[in-house]
């Protein structure tokens, strides 16, 4: 019969037990990079009132996310590296599936949003303070942590209404939905189909409100009279282009393609970069290629 278990053992890259303090200074290294990174955009976001806009209040909303994104990963996946302690409890597991579900969608729509508050800006600059009012911009940002609470309880929901049997391992370093499945005695068919579907539904969904914003900004762009206004426009929106293209680049790859709960060993390190690395980058492209949070950056140093 198939029985519930009381917990689940992590056994990601047990190949190379030698990279294992390696790979604990490096995801505790990363770490604390995110956090600081991203604290420190939130506060020149919060003490410059020049950043008072729009923009840079999805800037902020997205910091946060990352450092609740990482934090729901990397410290556990950093301690069992050290400590070698890889069992996680059944409801552990569970709630870490949950908000990983919850912080990864809500990047996805607000990447989204962050694209079209660019549109807005470029290709109807007289009416943008009119159409990106302080009201819709709550609500976008509420909209989009909502969609993750969808996606994130059907997820965990059809996840663990699985049967796992006797000594689970889960091949992987935190409890991916896809690792989860994989790991499961039921029949998983009905599961892969809905994580397909939804996760498709939301990254093909989210990906074309970003092509064509995107599109339109890059016609406007081309319109311009002037070298330098066109320069000032793709400026604004560089920064942001590079996020998308490593964000929904890896995610696609990991959960919008048919067969991609069957390779966990290759979603290892895929999973390393959407989870951690990109968490700990977006604070540097966003402010290495924006010269008002430089500016902003190096008065508050001064003070």
């Amino acid at each position: 019969n198939h029985t519930r278990i009381s917990e689940f053992i992590l056994v990601g890259f047990k190949s190379h037990p030698g990279s294992h303090l390696l790979l604990s200074v490096l995801f505790s290294t990363m770490y604390i990079v995110t956090v600081v990174g991203n604290v420190c955009m939130i506060l020149v976001i919060r003490m410059d009132s020049n950043l008072h806009t729009p923009m840079y209040f999805f800037l902020e909303n997205l910091s946060t996310l990352d450092i609740c994104y990482s934090s729901v990963i990397t410290p556990r996946a950093t301690l069992a590296f050290l400590l070698g302690r890889r069992n996680i409890s059944y409801n552990g597991c569970a709630s870490q599936m949950f908000f990983f579900s919850l912080f990864g969608t809500t990047e996805a729509f607000f990447l989204a949003v962050m694209a079209y508050d660019r549109f807005t800006a470029i290709c109807n600059p007289l009416l943008y303070q009119v159409i990106m009012s302080k009201r819709l911009c709550v609500l976008m940002v509420m909209g989009s942590y909502l969609s993750g609470c969808i996606n994130c309880t059907i997820q965990t929901g059809f996840t663990f209404s699985l049967s796992f049997c006797g000594s689970t391992e889960i091949n992987h370093f935190f409890c991916d939905v896809a690792a989860v499945i994989h790991a499961s005695c039921s029949d998983t068919l009905v599961n892969e189909l809905v994580m397909l579907a939804v996760c498709g539904s939301i990254i093909v969904g989210t990906a074309l409100v970003v092509f064509i914003s995107y599109g339109y900004i890059i016609i406007t762009i081309v319109q311009m009279p002037s070298a330098e206004s066109r320069h000032k426009a793709f400026s604004t929106c560089s920064s942001h282009m590079m996020t998308i293209c490593l964000f929904f680049g890896t995610v696609f790859f990991m959960y919008a393609q048919p067969g991609a709960t069957s390779s966990p060993n290759k979603s290892n390190t895929i999973s390393i970069f959407y989870t951690i690395v990109i968490p700990m980058l977006n604070p540097f492209i966003y402010t290495l290629r924006n010269k008002e949070v430089k500016g902003s950056l190096k008065k508050q140093l001064k003070r």
